[in-house]
C-alpha cells in the first residue's frame, strides 16, 4: 500500500536521541517502487532522507547520460540509489558509490549535495596554495553548473544495480539530450553488490 506511513523507533544520527524512522514506498512513474525514509531528531534538529529499491539489484547495470541544455533541466527529478557514482566529465569529475547515500531529489539537488559535500572534506579550499586554488577554481565550476550557470555539460549516473533514475521530460517519447544504456555488470561489481557468491539454487 503506497498510501500508508510506517514509523519505527531508531537513534539520532547526529545525537543518538531516541527518535523515529518514518517510511513510505512511493511509485516514480516510468520507473519503480522505492522506499523513502526520513528522520528528523526533536532534540537536536538533525535531519535525514534516504532512498532504497522496493524492487532488489536489476539484471543489468545501467548507465544514464544527460546533457544539461536548458535551466529547467536542473528541475528534473533525480534517483540517485546508494550504488551510482556521481560524474560530470567536463570537470574531471567523479563521486563513487556510497558517497552521498540513496536520494530522491533533482539534478540541481543532487549536485549541489556534491558540491557541499566537496566543500565540507576541502575546507582549506580557501587557501593560497597551488592545491587549494586549483580545488577552490574546480568548486567554482561546479557552483556555476548547480545555479545554471554552465550549461552543456554531461551529468552522468552510473549504477551497478541498475536502480538510478533521471527524469525523462519527453516521456513516453525519447528523451533528445538523454542516453540510457544498460549493460552487464563486471565481476568487480558483482563482488561489491554481494551477488557473486550468492546462491539462488535449491532456496526456499
Amino acid at each position: 500500500d503506497t498510501s500508508e506511513v510506517l514509523s519505527f523507533p531508531t537513534n539520532c544520527y547526529n545525537c543518538q536521541s531516541a527518535t523515529e524512522t518514518r517510511m513510505k514506498l512511493v511509485d516514480i512513474p516510468n520507473f519503480k517502487q522505492v522506499i523513502i525514509m526520513a528522520t528528523t531528531c526533536d532534540f537536536c534538529g538533525f535531519r535525514s532522507n534516504e532512498v532504497k529499491s522496493g524492487t532488489g539489484v536489476s539484471p543489468q547495470a545501467c548507465r544514464i547520460t544527460l546533457r544539461l541544455t536548458s535551466v529547467s533541466d536542473l528541475s528534473r527529478d533525480v534517483l540517485k540509489s546508494d550504488t551510482a557514482a556521481l560524474l560530470v566529465p567536463e570537470l574531471d569529475f567523479a563521486m563513487e558509490s556510497g558517497t552521498l547515500g540513496g536520494r530522491f531529489t533533482t539534478v540541481e539537488g543532487v549536485l549541489d549535495l556534491a558540491w557541499n559535500q566537496l566543500r565540507k572534506s576541502n575546507p582549506f579550499a580557501v587557501g593560497d596554495s597551488t592545491q587549494d586554488t586549483k580545488m577552490k577554481d574546480f568548486l567554482c565550476r561546479l557552483k556555476e553548473v548547480v545555479e545554471g550557470r554552465r550549461l552543456g555539460v554531461h551529468v552522468v549516473l552510473d549504477d551497478p544495480a541498475g536502480n538510478s533514475y533521471i527524469q525523462n521530460v519527453h516521456a513516453p517519447e525519447a528523451d533528445p539530450e538523454m542516453k540510457v544504456e544498460h549493460y552487464h555488470r563486471s565481476t568487480e561489481q558483482n563482488d561489491v553488490l554481494g551477488l557473486t557468491d550468492m546462491k539462488t539454487e535449491n532456496y526456499f
